[in-house]
């Protein structure tokens, strides 16, 4: 069974959210049943990614709360870690703000069988360290210089590269916002960075517009993915990502379980010489 592209297209700038015809919000049954297929689709590209020992790198970025971790959360839920791996890097130490400035990124690249996304990455200096003025602008020019370049050697590598921006429009992540601030249980995904994306909209605005004109390159374009309908996001994202993959169904066959050995005498240790979980449930 043979994928290829599906009509699947880069949105351009001019396609943000707040532009966008405004539709109904995809229902619950039909997101649930059309996940359902896609992570199975998933499935049989990790199954071809690693009989062909294909690298791949898929970038998620985008504005704070437009649903990069969603995405990423369905892509590797019915998955094999081993194969898709997530990258979400902490604050840089001392030691690797040192360092070449891809170098840490570069230490999760994917081996042969391994489809790596990153929740973010090495474009946190073209978006929130330059509006936040973590590198200064000399640092900031060199990386717009060398990214490209950079980009261009890791896909003459062998790595098929993939890049991601969710884009929301300022009303729905306010709303997004301030539900994280009233739920206790998703207050963690605040932070006093994202809060301040929220004062800096404009900034990050052209930041983002800055970044995608020297980095929206022909060996590794932009795909711009409207996220205002985390549902639509999230199918429309990863029908996407399956239709860049000419793949086909190598799932194994059903394997047969072997007999079990035949007891010799075995003796189970005494059950009140071992310590188990309370069963409060």
């Amino acid at each position: 069974m043979s994928k290829n592209a599906k009509g699947a297209t880069a949105l351009t700038e001019a396609a943000e959210p707040e532009l966008a015809v405004k539709r109904k919000k995809l229902d619950k049954v039909t997101f649930e049943t059309e996940l359902a297929r896609l992570q199975r689709e998933l499935v049989l590209l990790q199954e071809w990614v690693k009989a062909r020992g294909e690298k791949v790198v898929v970038i998620f970025e985008g504005r704070d709360a437009a649903g990069k971790g969603g995405v990423i959360k369905r892509i590797s839920e019915r998955t094999s870690p081993r194969t898709f791996r997530v990258v979400a890097l902490a604050s840089p130490t001392e030691r690797e703000k040192s360092q070449w400035y891809f170098q840490r990124y570069v230490a999760h690249l994917p081996a042969a069988g391994e489809i790596v996304l990153f929740d973010r990455s090495w474009y946190n200096r073209a978006g929130v360290e330059r509006v936040m003025g973590f590198c200064t602008e000399a640092e900031y020019e060199e990386f717009m210089r060398s990214c490209p370049d950079f980009e261009r050697m890791l896909v003459r590598s062998g790595i098929t590269l993939i890049k991601y921006w969710f884009s929301v429009s300022d009303e729905e992540q306010e709303k997004r916002f301030q539900a994280r601030v009233h739920d206790p249980m998703r207050r963690w995904k605040l932070s006093p960075m994202d809060l301040q994306s929220r004062e800096r909209w404009v900034e990050y605005s052209r930041a983002k517009d800055e970044m995608f004109r020297y980095t929206d390159i022909t060996h590794a374009p932009w795909t711009v993915v409207r996220a205002d309908d985390k549902r639509r996001a999230r199918l429309n994202c990863i029908s996407h990502l399956l239709s860049q993959f000419d793949y086909e169904d190598l799932t194994p066959p059903p394997f047969e379980l072997p007999t079990r050995q035949p007891d010799p005498g075995y003796i189970r240790p005494p059950m009140n010489e071992q310590t188990f979980v309370p069963e409060l449930f």
